[in-house]
């Protein structure tokens, strides 16, 4: 954390109440900052920022960062202790990873970062740094069950993860860094190098038939080739899953691939290209090895484990789905406590719904009036489009796109829209069914109350045989008039039911 409180700005950034959270990772391959919008349950980052250092270069043979990485971060360093500082950061925690915990000159190259900036330097173990990646993990999927694994330049972590804990773990020098080092480009070496580190995990077999969660730079670059290889329709790296045999198969194409193809894919760094062959191999004999059901690509890891710290227990409890919803309601919604009264008012449509289903209606009632800004003419698809694509926690691709669907009919009705393609293909016809249905529902619950509070209550919506009827109270002026029947009309269609408007009182 920064020491020296004479470099505190004047006017220190506060959104809704609080200052920012800053990360500064010390990695074998890039040092990062990440500045953290609060303490809110979804870590949001208001910047993120990296820097390709290689201070792990080398170091498999000679024991030392690498001269031009220590150069290159000194530099790095300084710009993001000063940015940080200029955000007015409540706090800055910065930790170092495996090549400075494991180089000769670790400790002095720590020490000195210290002093030149009045902050202390975090080197944290391996085993701390697997139990990061698993709190990151966790961070974003509560429920996640399997095997943690995240690779950086340094050193790959392993950890167990199930029923929001975390159990046996590893730390095994077979960062892509270190492995160049050790095989000098060899396949064959590689393969035997990979295969005498992993083999020392007599584990590895209690993650069979549960998820591996892949984290690391490394591995989403991997991730955004997989998606460009099979057409995926959705460009979205977090909790993007495939099945194992799927994924072997995938990998082993991959490492055939010529690096001019693998730079016409977007979003890799160029960077990253020399080592990308180690990653999949790794990756490959871990899948293997371990016997998963599926892979699971993370976004989250060991910073977000570190944010995931300084919460408080009762934030760590909240659904990360939902608390971002909740967020998103209250910032730029125009009617925050809409979407609950929608919610309980739609109720009747919806009678056997299960848990999972109950969550995901919840969310995409807390967003019906966050799109309102956007223009008329465009606001269905503008609204579809974000959720697509918004950086949520707790949510799978098919969830994700049901609730893009949900919104999106929650201000349009035309089921024709080209756009909506990006969608269909991970939902069944229930499940357009049903978040067709909800949008529609919160699209009748808007005019009928405008969003006001108190109004939709008076209000009363059932199922009735084979009917959807709407119930109004005739004495009040807020519904003595409107589009409500054409409405209701589109509503009873998406149920398969006849409406009928009754005006009661």
């Amino acid at each position: 954390m920064l020491k020296d409180e004479t470099i505190e700005p004047a006017h220190p950034m506060r959104r809704h109440g609080e200052r920012p959270l800053g990360i500064l990772d010390i990695g074998s391959n890039s040092i990062r900052l990440v500045v953290y919008d609060g303490r809110k349950r979804m870590p949001l980052p208001l910047f993120n920022e990296k820097a390709m250092c290689g201070l792990g270069q080398g170091l498999e043979r000679s024991g030392r960062l690498d001269a031009n990485g220590v150069a290159m971060a000194f530099l790095a360093v300084g710009r993001f202790v000063r940015l940080a500082t200029a955000m007015g950061v409540d706090r800055l925690d910065v930790v170092a990873t495996a090549a400075v915990r494991d180089a000769t000159d670790g400790p002095a190259f720590a020490a000195e970062l210290g002093r030149r900036h009045g902050m202390d330097v975090r080197v944290i173990t391996g085993f701390e740094e697997a139990e990061l990646a698993a709190l990151g993990v966790l961070c974003s999927m509560p429920d996640a069950d399997g095997l943690v694994a995240d690779l950086g330049g340094g050193s790959l972590e392993l950890i167990l993860v199930g029923h929001g804990a975390f159990s046996e773990s590893a730390t095994l020098p077979l960062g892509v860094l270190r492995l160049a080092d050790a095989s000098n480009g060899d396949r064959e070496t590689c393969k035997t190098v990979i295969n005498q580190r992993l083999n020392g995990v007599a584990w590895l077999p209690r993650a069979k038939g549960r998820a591996l969660y892949a984290v690391g730079g490394a591995w989403r670059a991997l991730a955004r080739i997989c998606i460009s290889q099979i057409g995926y329709p959705l460009h979205v790296l977090d909790n993007f899953t495939i099945e194992r045999l799927e994924a072997e198969r995938l990998l082993n194409v991959i490492a055939k691939l010529s690096r001019k193809t693998i730079e016409k894919v977007s979003g890799i760094s160029t960077k990253r290209l020399p080592n990308l062959p180690l990653a999949a191999a790794v990756l490959e004999r871990l899948l293997q090895m371990a016997e998963p059901e599926r892979l699971v690509f993370s976004v989250y890891g060991m910073r977000e484990g570190l944010f995931f710290r300084t919460i408080s227990p009762e934030v760590r409890c909240e659904d990360p789905l939902i608390s971002a919803c909740r967020h998103l309601a209250q910032d730029e919604g125009r009617f925050p406590t809409h979407g609950e009264e929608a919610m309980q008012w739609m109720a009747p449509l919806f009678p056997d719904e299960t848990p999972p289903q109950h969550r995901l209606r919840r969310a995409v009632c807390l967003m019906g009036e966050v799109f309102w800004n956007e223009h008329p003419d465009y606001r269905a698809e503008q609204a579809f489009l974000r959720v697509l694509r918004l950086p949520f926690m707790g949510l799978d691709h098919r969830d994700r796109a049901a609730l893009a669907l949900g919104t999106f009919y929650r201000y349009k009705s035309d089921q024709d829209m080209d756009i909506l393609q990006q969608a269909r293909p991970f939902l069944d016809e229930p499940r357009i069914r049903r978040f067709t249905t909800i949008g529609l529902a919160l699209r009748l619950g808007h005019t009928l109350s405008g969003g006001a509070s108190n109004f939709l209550p008076k209000t009363r919506l059932r199922l009735e045989n084979d009917r959807l009827v709407l119930e109004l109270p005739a004495g009040e002026p807020a519904f003595a008039i409107g589009p409500f029947e054409r409405r209701l009309d589109k509503l009873a269609t998406s149920l398969n039911r006849t409406p009928l408007l009754v005006r009661k009182g």
